[in-house]
Parts: structure tokens; sequence; C-alpha cells
């Protein structure tokens, strides 16, 4: 098991220990619970083979993070106080000279050794124990954790500054040497997963020596060099690895999340990591997690979006980085915080569209975290505890939602309080159940617009229910009508029956939730979506004939509206709603070939069917070509839309609905 060259697949090797069994050699088989390979080399080809979202992590949807270190003294501007410092005439620069001196004089590590500012304070990065009379306690912060509904949680091990917040030995500018003289990392560890959360670990030590320190003057002295990442680069390419291998050994996370910039770590050094990780993770019989905003792929890591997700439901998992306020990452004097409801409903939001959501808070220096802080998370972990199933280890159903609120769209999206017109879905795992959270009371009647008889069958619709004020309450509703603009619901009253940021209903099926489709394709007009992505069909406009079809992110535009006119038989026309051209084939059959717009001339090029793939999801398929419609793995706004033989891929598939 040991050797890297070993490959034998778990299959053959239960079955060898089954046979063994039986042959009376062995008394008990390998009981191995890791998903994928049991050893890795260090190639794109072998670490592509590791499951990059598991089960767990699927299931635990909500998880915290905290931006708490060194930078969190001078309480001033953001998290980028020591790389702005130095910068000559910033805020920060003008701040720093005014309370401490000028930055050759009063450097950033005064921070993490301790020294007087101006007026004579002592000032240090060195938080107490509340069992040494200080205001830390770890203990404290993984209960507000678990209470706050989290279900992984960890801290910044390493940020942007270079100070190591755990016991290093590659690093001597680390938390157990300097400052607080504590392993904050091994306090945080131990506790979290005292309360039976996943153990987060961020680094965005990348940074480090890739561009964050440009204007901190050569230091004279090399660890002085390897703190503000001066050293030489082959030197901090291994250092870079060292310090992942010590978070590695040393504290065994489940999730490794790393910041941007991994794209300037040489590919040797990045598959070297991830091969160590995974078999190590084998090692310790547990499914892990590795995210990347840069360097890493789909295949075998999570891709994260700082700050936002896509405006759609997007395959494979992904996971987003939040912030609980807007102006920093990390606790600053005069914070502001985003509201309860524009959190929690990113997060249903996020969930709704295949995702996760990692939400930051900003503790003081000293180890408070504010008041303002706790009642947000206290909020959400109150509505998770009472409306929990239709977030936790539930699954994106093939319709996101429907509702004027547009969340998301790509990176830095400032998150959105929902209205009572916005309707998120999720499905349970069994896919029986379908939830539909509405962000706000709807009245007397909630309308469904979704699941019209125009777009679905819901003949096999059980019951209806109205998840109640406490875990495990429901009200029946019996009293429902469905018509071609959508499910019509009596609710309880007209007034919401108790309080709640979102309300839940609950569609329970005799067997599986049907598709949306099953009962006609809409007659109106439509976004048509591809299924890897979220980016959706885009026409650029009043173009001239023969423009390429593009991709772009949900606007709601007209540009990213289209109508399927049925011409029988199966076929359709798929007509833009600004210009009235149509989807072409052009005539292309080969794999790749763009697809355009045309005037309508009836041609077989410019006909379509509709491949019913399962899960509201399909091939759209041209009559003339065979070939069918394929965002061809692009993921930016503005990228082509290409014809491919119809397959099995994401790229090959779409979902068309309703606007």
């Amino acid at each position: 098991m040991s050797s890297p060259s070993f490959r034998m697949s778990r299959r053959h090797l239960l079955a060898s220990a089954a046979v063994a069994t039986a042959a009376g050699v062995l008394k008990a088989g390998p009981a191995w619970a890791t998903a994928g390979p049991q050893s890795y080399s260090a190639s794109w080809s072998s670490v592509d083979q590791h499951p990059p979202a598991a089960e767990w992590f699927q299931d635990a949807k909500f998880g915290i993070y905290f931006h708490w270190g060194v930078f969190s003294v001078p309480a001033y501007a953001n998290e980028w106080y020591p790389r702005n410092m130095y910068n000559n005439g910033s805020n920060e620069n003008n701040h720093h000279k005014s309370v401490f001196g000028d930055p050759s004089a009063w450097p950033y590590h005064n921070f993490i050794n301790g020294a007087r500012d101006k007026a004579g304070n002592f000032v240090q990065f060195a938080p107490k124990l509340k069992s040494a009379g200080g205001n830390f306690d770890p203990n404290e912060w993984a209960q507000l954790f678990a209470d706050a509904g989290a279900k992984f949680a960890g801290p910044v091990a390493e940020h942007h500054d270079g100070y190591s917040m755990w016991n290093s030995r590659v690093n001597e500018w680390n938390s157990v040497a300097t400052g607080p003289k504590l392993d904050l990392l091994r306090l945080h560890a131990d506790a979290i997963r005292s309360k039976g959360l996943k153990l987060l670990v961020a680094m965005h030590h990348a940074y480090n020596f890739t561009g964050f320190y440009q204007w901190v003057p050569s230091q004279s002295s090399t660890s002085l060099k390897k703190l503000y990442g001066q050293l030489d680069k082959t030197t901090e390419y291994q250092l870079w690895y060292d310090k992942l291998k010590e978070i590695i050994d040393g504290y065994q996370p489940d999730v490794i999340w790393e910041d941007f910039n991994l794209s300037q770590i040489p590919e040797s050094y990045r598959l070297n990591f991830l091969s160590y990780y995974y078999n190590q993770a084998v090692a310790w019989n547990k499914d892990v997690v590795a995210t990347y905003k840069d360097g890493y792929n789909t295949r075998g890591e999570v891709v994260d979006y700082e700050r936002g997700g896509p405006a759609g439901i997007q395959t494979p998992y992904w996971l987003t980085d939040d912030s609980i306020s807007s102006s920093s990452w990390c606790y600053t004097n005069g914070i502001g915080y985003y509201s309860l409801n524009a959190m929690l409903h990113s997060l249903i939001d996020r969930v709704s569209k295949n995702g996760n959501m990692l939400l930051n808070i900003a503790p003081m220096a000293d180890g408070t975290i504010p008041s303002g802080q706790r009642t947000i998370l206290l909020g959400i972990g109150d509505y998770l505890k009472r409306f929990g199933e239709s977030i936790y280890s539930t699954r994106a159903w093939s319709v996101f939602g429907e509702g004027p609120t547009q969340m998301g769209g790509g990176s830095f999206t400032t998150p959105r309080a929902g209205t009572a017109q916005d309707i998120r879905f999720t499905r349970s795992k069994d896919n029986t159940a379908l939830y539909a959270t509405v962000l706000g009371w709807p009245g007397a009647t909630l309308n469904i617009a979704t699941l019209g008889s125009n777009r679905i069958n819901l003949n096999n619709l059980a019951s209806v229910q109205l998840l109640g004020s406490s875990a495990g309450q429901y009200t029946d509703l019996p009293n429902r009508t469905q018509d071609g603009s959508g499910l019509h619901i009596s609710m309880p009253s007209s007034n919401a029956p108790f309080t709640a940021p979102a309300y839940v209903v609950k569609l329970t099926f005799n067997g599986q939730i049907p598709s949306p489709g099953s009962g006609g394709t809409p007659t109106g007009y439509v976004r048509i979506a591809n299924a890897a992505t979220g980016l959706v069909l885009d026409s650029g406009g009043n173009v001239a004939s023969g423009s390429n079809l593009k991709q772009w992110n949900w606007d709601g535009s007209n540009n990213l509206q289209w109508q399927l006119v049925d011409l029988g038989g199966g076929w359709y026309r798929i007509v833009n709603r600004t210009n009235g051209m149509v989807a072409d084939s052009w005539g292309d059959s080969t794999n790749g070939a763009l697809c355009k717009q045309a005037a309508w001339n009836g041609g077989n090029n410019q006909q379509w069917k509709l491949t019913d793939m399962g899960n509201g999801r399909y091939q759209i398929v041209n009559r003339g070509t065979g070939t069918s419609l394929d965002g061809m793995g692009y993921t930016s706004a503005g990228s082509a839309v290409g014809m491919w033989t119809p397959n099995n891929n994401a790229n090959n598939q779409w979902t068309v609905t309703a606007v």
C-alpha cells in the first residue's frame, strides 16, 4: 500500500480480501472510507482522479472561517494593512506614520515582536487565553460556530503577511515562537473537532512572495527576508510547500482552502502538495477537500468564488467564501456588517445553485468576537436549526429558483436580501421531496411559476406542507391548483403565522420528482443555461446575420432570452428576443464548430430537438448536423458556443428556464 506505484483498485482489493476471508486466510477485509484511488502520484492524470467534493462536504453546506492575526492589531482599513502601510501616501501609510511612526523605523514586524506607539502604548499581537486572564477562548468560538449551524470551520492559518499561526519548524515567524506563544491552530483544531465540526485550514501564503510586499525595502537578514517574501524563488517555492506539509502532518485538515496566485507556483510543487495531501487522507481513512481560485482544476479540487457565485446552477460542486462585512475581512475600528437576511438569503441561493458558503468573521486582536457578528451568526443558526432539512444534505434541483432578485453572476457580487416573490429550490438526496424556500411571506397564496402545467406534470405529488416554527413541525397545505401560470398553494393566512427570515414549503412525491419540461416546453421566453458553467446562451444583441452565439452571465437582458417555437415532430426554432434571429448550426458538423445566428429560413440547420437527459437537463440537437450545442468547457462570459457530438458531458447539456 505504501508504494507510489501501487494502483490496484478498491474493488479488486475488496474482492481479494473477500476471497481470502472465504479461504480462511483473513478474518476481516479492509474498511476504507475514502472515495477514489488508494494512492496518488504527482501528476494531473493521477490527482484528477480524486473526487473533488466529498459527500460530507456536499451535505455540509455552511462553514465559518476567520481572518485573525497580526494584521488585526492596527484595526485600520483592512487585512492588507501590512502591504499598504509601506505604500507612501496611502491612507494606511499616513495612518501608520501618525500613530506608530514611519515604516522605515516602525516596521510591520513590530506588531509581532511588540513595540510602543507614539502615545507610549505597547502594541503586539499577543492574545491571552481566558484561563490566563485574557479574552480568547477557542472553545467559546467553536461553540458559537456550532450554534451558527456551521458544519466545518477553521482559521486563516497564514495570510499574505507570512505569519504562521502554528508551531512551525520552517518559519520562525510563528505564534509559538513569538507574540502569543500559543499554537493557535492546535487550539482551534481541537476545539472545533470537539464540537463535531470538520476542520478547515485556510492558507493565503502564495501571494506573500509574489507581490504582497512590493513596497517593502530590501531586508538585511535572511529571517526578515523570509517574513517579507524576499528569498530567492526556489527557496520560496519550497517554503510554500513545506508550510502546507506541516499543516497536513500536524493537524490533518478536512479542507485545505487556498487563496489566489497558485498559478505562479511551479506545477511540480502544486502536484507534490496535492498528491501528498490525498495520500495522507487515504492513510487517515477520510475524504478531504482542496479548494482553489487558480492553479488547480475542478476534476480533483473545488473551485472557490470570492464574495460571489454563479448566476445559475453550476456543476461540478463549487464553493464561495464571503465575509460578514463589506469593508474588511479582518476587524477594524468602525467595521460594519451585512444584514442577517442578506447573509442568510445568500446562503440559501448558493445552496440552490449547487454550492457551499464559507462565511468569514473578523475577531478583534485580543480574541473578542464582537456582538454584532455574534448576532448574525446566531440568527443564521436559529434558521438552520428550524429549517435545516431544506439545506443540509440536500442537492440542487434542475431549476435553482425564480423571482426578481438577481444573486450571483461571478465573483465580487454583493450579497442581497430577497423578497417574498423570490423562491429557491432544493431537493432531498433521494429525489422524492422538493423544497421551495420563499424569501419572505408570500401572503394568502404562494404562486410558483416554475411548477406551471406548461412545464411539469405533478400527478405524483403526494403532499404539500409548510415547515413550522420549530424543527419537525409541519402544516398541511391541501388546497392547491395548477395551471399554465404556475402552481398556486393556499397558505394558512395572509399574514405570516410565525416570524422567520424565509419560509419553506415541502412538496413530497410518490416516487421521483418529475423533471421540468415533462408537462410541455415553455411557450414564453426562457434562458438556456449550460449545465457545466451556468453561463447562458447570448445573441450579443442587434448583430449581423452569421454572428457567433456567445455565453454570458444571466442578467435578465433580452439578449439572453429565447423562445422555443414548436415546428411539430419534436423540432423547434430557437428565437432571440432582441434581434429575432434564430440559432443556426451553419451546416458544419465538425466537433468544435461554432454555432451562429441568422434570420429564419426554415432549413434543417435552424431546427433543434431537446433530448431530455433527466434532472432538468437537455441536449439541444441540430436537425441538419446531428451535433448538439456545447459550452466547450469555456467559463468566461463572452465565450463562443460550439457544436459537438451528443455525449454525457455537462458541457453538452443545458437547462431551460422560463423567465
